[in-house]
């Protein structure tokens, strides 16, 4: 290597690290929590707390995803999707992803103590556990029931946010969580029904390899039907008010509609265009979360003390 390539080398580098916490989906896991952010404290956090706790959570999410890059740097050397990831692709050796994920959690665990409480601060580390070793290594290469079970892993933003403002878990919180429980296995369905000869490379008991793409897309359209019901009931419950009963209603009516669709009418195109919407949903939804739940604090005066 010349003088000249280490600039470019450097930057590979820096990009393979930010690979590893998997950005997009960080982007999305702190999106569920800022919700419970805003219901919890009946408008804006404090600075401190509201910009502690997603950092928290983002640090959290990035570190569960540094883990599991190196548990599945096997079986993503296998799969188209996934083999040019750092670790399979020879970018960085595995042990970064260790110390990563290691040095990731430990500035989690420091930030939500210090800007929230203990009780956020735990949740966010059985968090990191439950993805990286409880789902990653032991449910993912098991069963069928790897997304079912483990979209609890992917649930736990809205919990440390309402536990960070009230320094308590309540139903409000655990419903939230839930619309993200739900959400997952058809998400990640969708996704398997195009890519179900890389989960058969790797040996990975996704539903459409273990009980065939029928029953797959038949779960998808159940699922789907009980997600949308779940986001309907969450309204009375939670404090939200007739913007997000609405939006709700409308965003799932069209998540039906590409359910049954793809029930139907089976093929790449359909599977492809649910999974793509399935990720639209989840933003859309706990936006108008969030717009309904600043428009209720703002009726009764209580905006907080901003951001």
């Amino acid at each position: 290597m010349s003088v000249n390539d280490l600039p470019v080398a450097r930057t590979g580098t820096f990009a393979a690290y930010v690979e590893l916490t998997k950005p997009r989906i960080i982007s999305l896991v702190l999106f569920t929590g800022l919700p419970a952010l805003l219901l919890a404290a009946q408008g804006w956090p404090a600075p401190a707390l509201f910009w502690g706790t997603l950092g928290g959570i983002t640090l959290s999410a990035a570190s569960a995803a540094s883990f599991n890059h190196y548990f599945d740097r096997d079986i993503d050397a296998l799969m188209v999707r996934t083999r040019t990831r750092p670790l399979p692709a020879g970018i960085l050796p595995p042990m970064a992803a260790v110390w990563l994920g290691f040095v990731l959690a430990a500035l989690a665990t420091l930030l939500l103590v210090a800007t929230s409480n203990v009780l956020a601060a735990v949740i966010a580390l059985v968090s990191i556990f439950y993805y990286a070793v409880f789902y990653t290594v032991w449910l993912k290469r098991r069963t069928p029931l790897n997304i079912v079970i483990g979209g609890g892993a992917g649930a736990s933003a809205p919990l440390i946010a309402w536990a960070a403002v009230t320094g308590t878990v309540e139903l409000p919180a655990v419903l939230l969580a839930s619309i993200i429980f739900l959400w997952t296995p058809p998400h990640f369905w969708a996704l398997s029904l195009y890519r179900r000869d890389d989960y058969e490379r790797a040996g990975i008991p996704m539903l459409p390899v273990t009980d065939g793409e029928e029953e797959t897309r038949r779960q998808i359209l159940l699922y789907t039907l009980v997600l949308v019901g779940s986001t309907l009931v969450v309204a009375p419950l939670s404090g939200l008010g007739a913007l997000y009963t609405v939006s709700a209603a409308v965003l799932g009516g069209l998540f039906m509609w590409g359910a049954v669709k793809l029930y139907r009418k089976p093929g790449t195109p359909t599977a492809q265009g649910l999974f793509r919407y399935s990720i639209l949903y989840l933003f859309a939804l706990f936006l108008m979360m969030c717009v309904d739940a600043l428009w209720a604090a703002a009726r009764v005066g209580g905006l907080g003390a901003g951001v």
